[in-house]
């Protein structure tokens, strides 16, 4: 989500001033105390022999950090989960989520298209039958610097980032992850996500064509894929208001005031427009999950976990910023949660040879430190969009159709801003015989919806986001029957 509206913030573990402190006590933390630097290590320092409670696989796994600004001390953390059966013959897949400032580790690895799900007592793991890594290698970024385990030396760092540094730094990362796993050199490779990945995803792959053009040891980019993601600030904001009034969410007052009152155009909104998202979401929405609106929240007072949901207080790029979300999504509406003790026992960071340098803080799905302090952001990512299809990149763009937060609407409203001619007009794509949601193919461009699935689509529909990623594997339309 999380996200542009990927997933809201848990209050900070510590406050921003004692967070800046510990920072800098981060770099009497050094990494000689673990016997190695982050990223220094080979291949074989990475595997991972097996996670806490993990079940046995036939494949195999890594993890570790690449460092990617040696004057900082950034580096960012990774998880590799190569593919079933013969990996070397099947193409690395980067997923990456978004926030801006949330964990690949805790999304899309364990709640999404990775290989294992953490059980209601974070005791262990159990296997994902629909996991992505049946068709492809699956390289999970944390990205940037501050986000899960990865970390900098420079308590700055936090304080000033944003789309340009979060691109320069994966494009780094991914070129010293190649060299230190050469065998995945020259290997296909498609960078996917969701929600503020929108930005992520495109901006990653503009990086790459570039350094492409004056590297003598190209990477074998050949496609993207987005999912409910973030891409233009005005057609986002008009798309999701418009949402909320087609599914009932709020008054038709509402709706005329909102559509009459706020620019939907401008980064930082009048009080009156902000004050009317607030009325709408406090006294209209009800107690719901925004991340699938048709979904059960998670109950606080049902479950036994004591700390907050990371979901407070998100700022979202593309709504005025003073909006908060309080609920939890999920298939189980309470597995964020999981992931958070799961990631936070140190018997599960030994084994992913995570927080080597000791980070003073508790993994958390999301750093709401990052997230307030996001300084750049790119208002319409539609230009990346016409330059990828332009150099002839497969470009996928898919949305579950129960999420408010980047509803489909806004995609759609945005994607029309291309003007791209059809190739196959809309039509409804099957899964074992149902319809799995609606299609159509552009030149240049696939978009695609995935029926009852929320923000995060492969929790919600794992069978239906497995048959997507299949069918964007191989370039084909999705299925008619």
């Amino acid at each position: 989500m999380a996200a542009g509206g990927e997933r809201a913030m848990r209050a900070s573990v510590v406050s921003v001033p004692l967070l800046v402190l510990l920072h800098l006590l981060m770099i009497c933390s050094s990494s000689a105390a673990t016997g190695r630097g982050a990223g220094d290590a080979g291949v074989e320092a990475d595997r991972i022999a097996a996670l806490p409670g993990q079940p046995k696989v036939p494949f195999q796994q890594f993890s570790g950090y690449v460092t990617v600004s040696t004057t900082a001390g950034r580096a960012l953390f990774y998880w590799l989960t190569e593919a079933y059966g013969n990996h070397l013959s099947k193409p690395l897949v980067v997923w990456l989520n978004g926030g801006p400032g949330c964990s690949s580790v805790g999304y899309g690895a364990s709640e999404e298209i990775g290989p294992f799900r953490i059980n209601k007592t974070a005791s262990g793991l159990y296997l994902n039958k629909f996991s992505w890594n049946t068709a492809a290698n699956l390289l999970f970024l944390e990205t940037p610097a501050g986000v899960g385990f990865s970390y900098s030396n420079l308590s700055s760092d936090l304080f000033d980032t944003g789309d340009r540094r979060t691109a320069e730094d994966s494009l780094e990362f991914l070129v010293r992850w190649l060299d230190q796993f050469p065998q995945y050199k020259g290997r296909e490779m498609y960078l996917t996500g969701e929600s503020y990945a929108g930005h992520y995803v495109p901006q990653l792959a503009r990086q790459i064509l570039a350094y492409n053009l004056r590297s003598k040891h190209p990477i074998n980019l050949k496609g993207i894929m987005v999912g409910n993601a973030v891409t233009d600030n005005y057609y986002d904001n008009l798309g999701t208001v418009t949402y909320w009034w087609s599914h009932a969410m709020i008054s038709d007052r509402t709706y005329r005031q909102l559509i009459n009152t706020c620019d939907f155009r401008q980064q930082k909104e009048s009080d009156e427009c902000e004050s009317l998202y607030s009325y709408a979401m406090d006294q209209e929405f009800g107690n719901i999950d925004q991340y699938n609106i048709y979904a059960p929240p998670c109950n606080s007072s049902d479950e036994k976990w004591s700390f907050a949901s990371t979901r407070q207080g998100i700022r979202l790029p593309h709504r005025p910023h003073k909006v908060n979300f309080r609920q939890i999504s999920g298939y189980d509406p309470c597995t964020e949660k999981y992931a958070e003790v799961y990631y936070n026992r140190p018997d599960v960071q030994r084994a992913l040879h995570a927080n080597t340098t000791g980070i003073p803080y508790k993994w958390t799905a999301c750093s709401e430190v990052l997230n307030r302090n996001w300084n750049d952001t790119e208002v319409s990512i539609l230009p990346i969009y016409r330059e990828m299809i332009a150099k002839g990149l497969r470009v996928w763009v898919f949305s579950g159709d129960v999420d408010s937060v980047v509803p489909v609407t806004a995609t759609r409203y945005a994607l029309a801003q291309l003007k791209l001619a059809i190739k196959i007009p809309w039509y409804p794509w099957y899964v074992k015989k149902q319809v799995g949601g609606w299609t159509e193919v552009y030149q240049g461009l696939t978009f695609a919806t995935v029926r009852g699935a929320g923000h995060e689509v492969p929790l919600f529909k794992p069978r239906a986001a497995l048959q997507l990623f299949n069918s964007f594997l191989r370039g084909d339309p999705l299925p008619k029957s």
